[in-house]
């Protein structure tokens, strides 16, 4: 910014300076006359050609006076010209206008004009990324100190390894004798690795916090520009800055975006950029000295990407991954967030926890907040129990949408599709426990649904159980099927999951016996879900995708006919329970107590057990 300013005065001085030498041009050859003066040549016939304007007049001498041909004088009003004269009085005219002023009237308006071109110029520039225009090689890493990033491990919950391990870079950081005492390094980079939400940013702020030290923040997305060579010079331009901050902490945020792997053609279409500044980010982690207190710290959702030389040995020394919390994570999670939240007596945030499994740190976060929305519309002095559950089934299914109307025809067919799903879910011991059933519409489309709540958290799940899930899915087109006789769309969700469940059934966990115990579709995709683009591998013949195919029917088909035949058995409690629902449109297992588990298992059903949510 200051060499920004340097030059713009620099080109001021040089527009002034032009101004003036024209000036000077202008009247080098130019007599300067009093008006009187003027008066007397042109009595004596010595003037050849006159120019008159407002305030001057200007013209040429018959025969040069003083070497100079041209002439100017300032005019004055002829009557009062003529009685001046006729006094003897030696007279001149003079101009309101100094040469200051003229030249200020130039100087003024040219700097308005460049103000407003380097001002819009650097906007545009910012905002179509051609940052390296103005200011090329230029790091953009935003430095932060303990004092400003507020941030410490008190505020980082529901990651307590990853969190320990990072303890080890603090105290490093701390204590650099300590540790040099024995001959131990820290590693020089530490790659935090997990799901979008789940606090990689926030760990890395926190440890700056924690140690006291300057903090680099900067997106692996800023290292990459139109224009070669700006992303490398930038590398080299950060490391310099941490170098003379030293002890400091270096964050990259979305690394894949820099240190994408690279291939035989990576060098077209602008890959070249990207690989000089990969090339140049290998050699500053070649280059510097852990022992002087620098720490490089990475983060990305997609590290099978990355590339190999960056993961090796004396690089990214360590990866830590910071996954989706469990329940006792979840619960001191909210605990952090709730912290300035006012809470009513009853609300018990292991209960919330238990039903927002999968939710990760973000994900809690906005649930607070929308908890403390929906207490404040609705006047209360405190966030409550229903709050937060309306805040979950708000972020799960979305905000109920009561304007919109369903026929009596449909409303009813969902009333059973629901009642369905949840007679079964009590019913079979590998689904989870009935949380609260609805009929109100959503805004992701949804008509009604049926809202479960595992008990634990699971880590592995038997075919039984998954089979369960299955059924679970297909009850609500079984239900409509034994009551109305026909499907209807409203199930295609409900057969999209478990046609997934199936196919990992099949092609992932080796749970088919006809196709054998065989991995035939291996996942690559860890942390931004499933089924996305070049996430699934297929690896296998025609003949054994018709084995697949098949053996993904019969699974459905079976979970179909054991729902159908479940939801025979509790034909009372199915048209019971559907007509409660369409008269309170939403109910719990309080409400309805066939919805609570049932001790027994039907046949055919998996052996006991529970199984987490997805």
């Amino acid at each position: 910014m200051d060499k920004q300013r340097y030059n713009i005065g620099y080109a001021l001085f040089a527009l002034a300076m032009v101004f003036a030498f024209q000036a000077w041009l202008a009247m080098r050859d130019v007599v300067v006359l009093d008006y009187s003066a003027f008066l007397s040549q042109l009595h004596a016939g010595k003037i050849y050609t006159v120019t008159v304007t407002e305030t001057r007049i200007e013209g040429t001498f018959t025969e040069p006076v003083d070497g100079k041909h041209q002439f100017v004088t300032a005019r004055v009003e002829p009557g009062f010209a003529a009685e001046l004269e006729k006094a003897g009085v030696r007279f001149a005219g003079a101009s309101d206008e100094t040469w200051l002023t003229t030249l200020m009237s130039w100087v003024l308006p040219a700097l308005f004009f460049v103000a407003i071109w380097a001002f819009f110029f650097r906007r545009i520039a910012d905002r179509q990324g051609m940052g390296g225009l103005v200011n090329i090689g230029k790091s953009r890493a935003k430095v932060y100190v303990e004092r400003k990033t507020g941030v410490t491990f008190d505020d980082v919950a529901g990651v307590d390894e990853a969190k320990a391990e990072l303890q080890e870079i603090v105290s490093f950081l701390n204590e650099r004798d300590k540790y040099s005492r024995l001959g131990a390094r820290i590693p020089k980079g530490i790659l935090l690795v997990g799901p979008p939400g789940t606090g990689k940013t926030l760990l890395a702020r926190a440890i700056a916090g924690e140690a006291g030290v300057p903090f680099f923040s900067i997106s692996g997305s800023e290292f990459v520009e139109m224009f070669v060579g700006v992303g490398a010079a930038r590398v080299r331009d950060l490391f310099e800055q941490a170098r003379k901050a030293a002890p400091c902490i270096i964050f990259i945020d979305e690394l894949d975006a820099l240190g994408r792997a690279r291939t035989a053609i990576s060098g077209l279409g602008g890959g070249d950029e990207k690989e000089q500044t990969l090339n140049q980010l290998l050699s500053e982690l070649d280059g510097f000295d852990p022992s002087v207190g620098i720490v490089l710290l990475g983060a990305t959702n997609r590290p099978e990407i990355l590339d190999a030389a960056l993961l090796r040995s004396g690089r990214f020394d360590r990866q830590i991954v910071v996954d989706r919390p469990d329940r006792k994570g979840r619960e001191d999670i909210l605990k952090v967030h709730t912290r300035k939240v006012k809470l009513a007596a009853g609300v018990d945030l292991d209960q919330i926890a238990g039903i927002t499994t999968g939710f990760t740190g973000a994900d809690l976060a906005n649930l607070v907040n929308e908890a403390t929305i929906i207490a404040t519309r609705r006047g209360a002095q405190s966030v409550e129990m229903a709050d937060m559950t309306a805040a979950v089934e708000r972020i799960i299914a979305g905000a109920e949408r009561k304007t919109r109307r369903l026929g009596p025809e449909e409303r009813r067919r969902v009333a059973y599709h629901e009642m369905g799903h949840a007679l079964a879910a009590a019913a079979l011991p590998g689904a989870d426990a009935v949380h609260k059933v609805s009929i109100i519409p959503r805004s992701i489309g949804a008509l009604g649904y049926t809202m479960q709540r595992p008990t634990e958290d699971r880590f592995l799940i038997t075919l039984g159980e998954l089979k369960d899930r299955m059924t679970v899915l297909m009850a609500g087109r079984a239900a409509e099927s034994l009551v109305f006789g026909e499907v209807s769309t409203g199930a295609s969700d409900d057969l999209a999951k478990a046609t997934d469940i199936a196919r990992e059934c099949v092609t992932r966990f080796g749970m088919s016996a006809e196709v054998g115990q065989a991995v035939l579709e291996a996942r690559q995709m860890q942390w931004l879900g499933d089924r996305q683009a070049g996430s699934v591998t297929r690896d296998y013949s025609e003949a054994t995708a018709r084995e697949v195919d098949l053996a993904i029917r019969n699974m459905l088909d079976e979970a179909f006919e054991k729902a159908k035949a479940l939801l025979t058995a509790r034909r009372g409690d199915l048209d019971a329970g559907s007509r409660l629902l369409l008269d309170r449109e939403t109910i719990t297992p309080a409400d309805f107590p066939p919805l609570l588990r049932q001790p027994q298992t039907v046949a055919g059903a998996s052996h006991p057990g529970r199984a987490a949510g997805d």
